[in-house]
């Protein structure tokens, strides 16, 4: 046995170096094109011109005179905001839905859910677009909002329904047994555990709400969203503004994840090492 741990050791320390690299290819295969992005956001030569040397912020006062583009992140945040709040909505009652209630087609109901975050943008992009023909809805911001919310209703109803799993209904009991209703219940206890998870849920919409193109390009009337506006703008050719506009998008998006990565740890508790260690050692005490 210990010479089969020798030799799977020295396997493991042998493959350690090609996986390293492997890893830094795919790494920089991702990221540096947006770290070019990013350096030539800066650049005062505009996108031509490698290696970039002389830097200005002569591009960023150009985009924050821009009043197209500024319209358009209006039209995103308002667009995001509102599908968050619409998203949030319809996905803690699905979530409760399925936590607490039992119907028939339940099993269904859960994989039909999840459906919206397989499908691809183009399909439910079109399919959005033949409904609002059918009921005679004009395109506008209106309906991507309702195309946005709709199609992230999956993503709340996953986050919130992690969250109910963990709750300790012996609270919501105690609070129904000294009297409170369900209504009080659900407001006073059951809400308030969900803080973190409604939290983390509405950053994640947000941010996939603002990158959304798929779904937008078919939903859209006259108004632009950020994302439609800068492809409409690369069809003309890449100006320095819009690596300007797209570093600040990443910058953001980032800080949502990094913000949302941070209170999914907190709503988890315990980290996923220590609760392998707790389960380990419950099996070896109930073996004993």
């Amino acid at each position: 046995m210990t010479r089969v741990n020798r030799s799977a050791k020295a396997v493991s320390n042998a493959r350690a170096p090609i996986l390293t690299i492997c890893a830094i290819l795919i790494f920089a295969f991702i990221y540096l094109p947006i770290v070019v992005l990013i350096v030539y956001s800066f650049n005062r030569d505009g996108v031509g011109g490698f290696p970039p040397q002389h830097f200005t912020l002569d591009w960023y006062r150009r985009l924050f005179a821009d009043g197209a583009i500024w319209d358009a992140v209006l039209n995103s945040v308002i667009v995001a905001t509102a599908s968050v709040m619409l998203a949030l909505t319809l996905g803690l009652l699905a979530a409760l839905a399925l936590d607490r209630a039992d119907f028939p087609g339940k099993p269904l109901f859960r994989r039909l859910v999840l459906l919206p975050l397989i499908l691809p943008g183009i399909i439910t992009g079109l399919s959005l677009l033949m409904f609002a023909v059918f009921v005679h809805l004009p395109l506008s911001l209106g309906t991507v909002f309702l195309g946005h919310g709709t199609a992230l209703i999956s993503v709340a109803t996953t986050e919130l329904f992690a969250g109910l799993q963990k709750i300790d209904h012996a609270q919501e009991e105690a609070s129904l047994d000294l009297g409170a209703t369900p209504w009080q219940t659900f407001w006073r206890v059951t809400l308030p555990n969900l803080k973190l998870s409604l939290i983390a849920a509405g950053l994640l919409i947000f941010t996939l709400s603002m990158d959304e193109i798929a779904v937008t390009f078919f939903l859209i009337g006259r108004d632009n969203t950020l994302p439609l506006e800068i492809w409409g703008r690369l069809r003309r050719g890449i100006t320095p503004e819009i690596n300007a506009i797209s570093t600040l998008i990443f910058a953001l998006s980032v800080a949502l994840i990094v913000i949302w990565y941070r209170i999914r740890t907190r709503s988890l508790g315990a980290k996923p090492q220590d609760l392998l260690e707790q389960t380990a050692t419950q099996q070896q005490e109930q073996a004993a």
